[in-house]
């Protein structure tokens, strides 16, 4: 699905099923330096039964045109107006890594529009290490190879993917590799740089879930468990042997985890 936005193009992946006014609407978020294809399993499910399916991708990223956007607060600016011109009015939205902040920082902004809030991968906090940004803004070739090297649990490393036929680390790569390498480095600049997340869960007053991967090395699941008693109404979901990548190493278990706030 493509629509303006300010004059630029958007593009929203749908799950495979034209937009319904008369259906509710889940919006989804995709992590630095990818697109809305991270969210294909779940959002084909989502979408065959009873949801309209919104997968944006960011500006400047996947099929929406550029420039991206700086800073976690001016994305949650964007995701609001983006939603609202694709015809969503109200709607609940699920947001991994760098998109579980801006899904936070939506949430927040957007009051009685926003009704439900998945964070995925979260961590109120995700500091960048500085030799990663560096190679980011180099457009080094190092930085996916070491984004991918921490996206998975041990199980996924090895080629043990739930889609057969899919070697999750070679996937995960390709995608990175497909972006604008400015782009992933203002995402993971815009990450690192973020300190609004204990702010913004004190205006949140919709169901909260926070799903996280037990072997998750990038953001790990004792910060967001801490985190938790911030939000009004929040629950934990580990998937013990997921990585950070979950939504690609337990499509099948994120879905079923989702399914109970979208």
């Amino acid at each position: 699905m493509e629509f303006l936005l300010d004059g630029r193009r958007v593009y929203a992946g749908t799950g495979g099923r034209g937009y319904d006014p008369a259906v509710p609407t889940v919006v989804l978020l995709h992590g630095a330096g990818m697109d809305h294809t991270i969210f294909a399993a779940q959002a084909r499910a989502l979408a065959h039964h009873g949801r309209n399916v919104l997968a944006l991708d960011f500006p400047g990223h996947g099929r929406s045109d550029g420039p991206p956007h700086e800073g976690i607060t001016a994305l949650a600016d964007w995701v609001l107006a983006a939603a609202a011109a694709a015809g969503a009015e109200r709607f609940r939205v699920a947001g991994h890594s760098m998109g579980a902040l801006v899904a936070l920082e939506t949430a927040a902004r957007g009051g009685s529009r926003v009704e439900a809030l998945a964070l995925i991968g979260f961590a109120p906090e995700m500091h960048v290490h500085p030799d990663l940004l560096a190679a980011a803004r180099a457009g080094d070739h190092a930085a996916v190879e070491l984004m991918t090297g921490w996206s998975f649990a041990a199980q996924g490393r090895l080629g043990g993917a739930r889609t057969p036929g899919l070697f999750l680390p070679g996937s995960a790569l390709r995608l990175l590799e497909r972006a604008d390498g400015r782009s992933l480095a203002i995402d993971l600049a815009a990450c690192d740089a973020y300190r609004g997340a204990a702010d913004s869960a004190g205006k949140i007053r919709c169901p909260v879930l926070l799903l996280l991967g037990g072997a998750d090395r990038m953001t790990p699941p004792s910060r967001a468990r801490s985190f938790a008693p911030g939000f009004a109404d929040a629950r934990v979901v580990v998937l013990p042997e997921a990585g950070h990548l979950l939504t690609i190493e337990e499509p099948a278990a994120t879905l079923a985890a989702l399914r109970t706030v979208l």
